[in-house]
């Protein structure tokens, strides 16, 4: 198994925030990459740049897109909560969420 994209990391990373309280960024990567059974080298690879984990990047480019789509809200630094948005959106329980998903919840 490869690491996930970051597209597919935005609806298991919202269903983490769903239960509405403040949670740190490391937190949910160490959630997410036992909830997907990432291997400890999956864990580990680096990016090219050999700054950053992989997993580590995509799981923080799906925050920030869940954040400008409103879903997800950052008090502080390395943190983020579900916003109201969000929980209306998980109650609709949609099979993924991706850009695209985005055009069509720029109604509610």
């Amino acid at each position: 198994m490869a690491v996930p994209d970051y597209q597919s990391l935005m609806l298991p990373l919202l269903k983490y925030a769903g239960d509405g309280e403040e949670h740190k960024i490391r937190n949910a990567i160490e959630h997410l990459a036992e909830e997907l059974r990432l291997s400890e080298e999956e864990r580990r690879e680096l990016l090219p740049s050999g700054q950053q984990a992989v997993f580590n990047n995509r799981i923080g480019w799906a925050c920030t897109y869940l954040k400008k789509a409103g879903l997800l809200d950052s008090g502080r630094k390395g943190y983020f909560s579900i916003t109201q948005r969000g929980l209306y959106v998980l109650k609709e329980n949609p099979a993924s969420i991706d850009v695209n998903f985005f055009e069509t919840i720029q109604r509610i």
